[in-house]
């Protein structure tokens, strides 16, 4: 099957604006002629990194923090924001030494996502991170974060619990076990 060419933008327009969002109306005219308006959430062009740390070959690490959308704790796996000049695999090194106190001497690119691409224009890279070693870096945390270990043994476990609901980090569970499952025992 063919693939539809990508609608022409026939004009952009910033319509909210705030200190972390910017909300941008774009007027579209797609290949059959039919034009429409959308509105997307602009991104900072950075990208973001989420990291499963493996602390050894059965735990990993995740951290417990604040959700400002839900006003409640969710349970997730570490993660940030690229600096400006930054890899991905720079900041994911930076944000496990931020989120955990640990760096990684290996990390694995398991898969570059998007969230909701119809409204949003964000990438988040994800990776393994193995080999971990001690190294604590200040963050931008309002507060400490509660590290929290989990075995792999009970993933299950995770995936039942209330708090762990973030999408990108069961996707990033799901894609782990899967690719530990093909390694080589």
């Amino acid at each position: 099957m063919a693939r539809q060419p990508i609608p022409e933008i026939l004009q952009r327009q910033i319509v909210a604006r705030s200190r972390l969002l910017r909300i941008e109306a774009i007027d579209l005219r797609f290949s059959n002629g039919v034009e429409r308006q959308f509105e997307r959430m602009q991104s900072s062009g950075r990208g973001a990194v989420m990291i499963v740390p493996f602390v050894d070959d059965e735990t990993l690490m995740l951290v417990r923090e604040y959700a400002a959308g839900l006003h409640n704790y969710q349970l997730g796996f570490p993660k940030g924001l690229i600096d400006p000049g930054e890899t991905p695999e720079e900041a994911a090194n930076r944000e496990l030494k931020e989120e955990i106190g640990f760096g990684a001497r290996q990390l694995i690119p398991l898969k570059s996502v998007t969230m909701a691409p119809q409204f949003f224009s964000a990438t988040m890279h994800i990776f393994i991170a193995r080999d971990l070693y001690p190294e604590q870096l200040e963050g931008d945390e309002p507060e400490p974060l509660e590290r929290v270990p989990w075995l792999l043994s009970k993933a299950e476990a995770l995936l039942a619990q209330d708090d762990f609901t973030e999408a990108r980090s069961i996707a990033a569970l799901l894609m782990t076990l899967r690719k530990i499952a093909r390694e080589p025992s």
